[in-house]
């Protein structure tokens, strides 16, 4: 294996670590603030939960993975973690605003307006990722 290659790994394995950390934590608070449970819900076969969370995730992966290939530090990695976590939270609040039912509509398997939800947070996460390329 090239030398380069091991003197680099202590990198990945810190950008690795944080990126999962901060994804248990956006994770954590994302099902803490929705007002249904998501995991029951995707356990009993819910795929509107499964959609809307899964474009919940994506939307907040994709600025973690942008800041990752472009920033100089842990740090960095760190503090636009929690904006992009806050920006994927707030939109949620924007769906919940747009969306007045979306707690009845999630629980009874509603895919429509969950595919809604989805594409909003995704669409939100590529933005705020653009956004965070310096």
């Amino acid at each position: 294996m090239p030398a380069h290659f091991l003197a680099t790994l202590p990198n990945f394995l810190a950008y690795l670590g944080t990126a999962l950390a901060l994804f248990a934590v956006f994770v954590t608070i994302y099902l803490y603030v929705t007002p249904y449970d998501e995991v029951a819900l995707i356990r009993n076969n819910n795929t509107a939960a499964a959609i809307s969370l899964s474009g919940a995730l994506l939307g907040f992966a994709m600025p973690i993975a942008n800041v990752i290939a472009h920033s100089d530090t842990l740090l960095d990695l760190a503090f636009w973690g929690v904006v992009a976590g806050t920006v994927q939270l707030l939109a949620w609040m924007l769906a919940r605003v747009a969306l007045p039912n979306l707690q009845e509509d999630i629980a009874a398997g509603r895919a429509a307006p969950a595919t809604f939800v989805a594409a909003l947070s995704i669409t939100v996460g590529l933005l705020n990722a653009a956004c965070m390329t310096y």
